[in-house]
């Protein structure tokens, strides 16, 4: 069975990769601010996408107050289980700024065999394996399959709402989350935990107007100093976050590769790790807070001034089986106690993501497991992620039986989501397409359908 799906998954990849291509030139950015036209489009052509897989009442569902989400329900035998294969469409923004040798839009393949281009992995890539696995499983699908593809993940998502609204549609017996992917190619790996990311913003006030650095500079405070101080009491010396009320843990899973790191994270030769522990407890186990942006005047436009306010955003990442309203509530709390030379501190919340943690013995897991193993031919990794999605909150809530299934073809090592010269290796796509079509295949037998 695995040698007719890997000959199949092979003979399609031409397939696959022109399409792939054909999405990465839609610059889908949902961020506010941003064309809404090509995010739309990339919404027909993900419904034309489906359809071109041979499934049946692909459809656009109207998200409140969000872009639309694609959505297909296939039947398949009579009492058979339910797979729910999730993506995205939408892709974050790729400023110049960031430093892309190619054009972002452009999807170019380059000397080692990688497609460059904004989206290429994050998440197109998963778009493209469950076109094909739709497509390699045929009508006579062993289960019932059902589609969902989110607009807005990169940005502020309505989807969560719209699921626990919908709970009919989107109940399922598994769900296939194909936006992640292992440490590095070739390496299969089953992501098993998420941690949650909260976010807030402080904002720190200390004059009712800005005042000439030179003439009060010195006794009174400016905002930005404050600021400085505020945020330096996150982290201790050897930079582990330290803020009371934040639990921590330790991980029991694969070794995080100290290489695919150091390689994928792009730090500086001769620039050391934050933190205590092994890599992995500070990726996956342990919280971590990060200052996002900060309101303030850039370099060009900076004068000669005492800053009367200055405002932060943060986002923490917090553990898997960690409370996430609890978490952010403690570094609210935090922030607020902290007050140099008592000055004004308001602390707001933005937005609350919970931790998961897969149950490994579910049938769903161990049918993964094996259906990796296979398509890769090599023992599957279970691996964490310091990355959040959300939608697996409320995807527990409509169908807490479930099983989530966490994987794709974003690897750590070379990927660079969000960044500048995001790309993907085929191969990856190309062993997903198989494994997934596998893991649809057993998890469906194993159930007896």
């Amino acid at each position: 069975m695995s040698e007719t799906t890997a000959t199949d998954a092979a003979a399609l990849m031409p397939d696959v990769i022109e399409r792939l291509e054909g999405l990465v030139r839609i610059p889908s950015v949902a961020f506010p601010g941003f064309d809404a036209e090509p995010v739309h489009r990339m919404g027909e052509a993900v419904v034309e996408l489906f359809e071109a897989a041979g499934a049946d009442g692909v459809r656009l569902l109207e998200v409140p107050d969000g872009y639309p989400c694609v959505y297909a329900d296939l039947p398949g035998p009579a009492g058979s289980p339910t797979v729910l294969l999730y993506a995205h469409y939408d892709v974050q923004p790729a400023p110049k700024s960031q430093g892309w040798t190619s054009e972002p839009f452009d999807p170019t393949t380059k000397d080692d065999g990688r497609i460059y281009g904004r989206g290429a992995a994050d998440d197109k890539s998963g778009l493209v394996i469950h076109y094909a696995t739709v497509k390699l499983l045929g009508r006579d699908r062993p289960c019932n399959v059902k589609i969902l593809v989110e607009g807005e993940e990169e940005t502020i998502s309505h989807l969560e709402a719209f699921v626990e609204s919908n709970p009919e549609l989107f109940a399922c017996d598994a769900a296939v989350i194909a936006d992640i992917g292992p440490q590095a190619p070739g390496r299969p790996g089953l992501t098993t935990a998420l941690r949650g990311d909260v976010a807030c913003t402080v904002t720190v006030r200390t004059l009712a107007n800005p005042v000439h650095s030179g003439m009060f500079g010195g006794a009174a405070p400016d905002a930005m100093t404050a600021m400085v101080r505020i945020l330096d009491t996150l982290h201790d010396e050897h930079g582990d976050t330290v803020i009371d009320g934040v639990e921590r843990g330790s991980w029991a899973g694969a070794d995080m590769d100290e290489d695919v790191y150091r390689d994928g994270s792009s730090i500086l030769p001769g620039v050391e790790f934050l933190g205590t522990g092994t890599l992995s407890d500070r990726i996956w186990m342990k919280p971590s807070v990060t200052v996002l942006g900060m309101d303030l005047p850039n370099t060009a436009e900076a004068s000669n001034v005492l800053l009367p306010e200055v405002t932060a955003k943060l986002s923490m990442r917090v553990i898997p089986g960690s409370d996430a309203e609890a978490q952010l509530e403690a570094l609210m709390s935090h922030l607020r106690a902290q007050r140099p030379w008592n000055c004004e501190v308001v602390v707001e919340r933005v937005k609350v993501g919970n931790p998961f943690a897969v149950d490994e013995a579910h049938p769903a897991i161990v049918a993964a497991k094996d259906a990796l193993s296979q398509a890769y031919g090599a023992p599957v990794e279970s691996i964490g992620s310091g990355a959040s999605i959300p939608l697996v909150a409320s995807l527990k809530k409509v169908a807490p039986d479930a099983a989530i299934v966490l994987w794709g073809a974003e690897d750590t090592e070379r990927s660079r989501i969000h960044a500048s010269d995001e790309s993907v290796d085929p191969g990856e796509i190309e062993r997903m397409i198989v494994a997934q079509t596998l893991f649809i295949e057993e998890f469906a037998a194993s159930t007896g359908s």
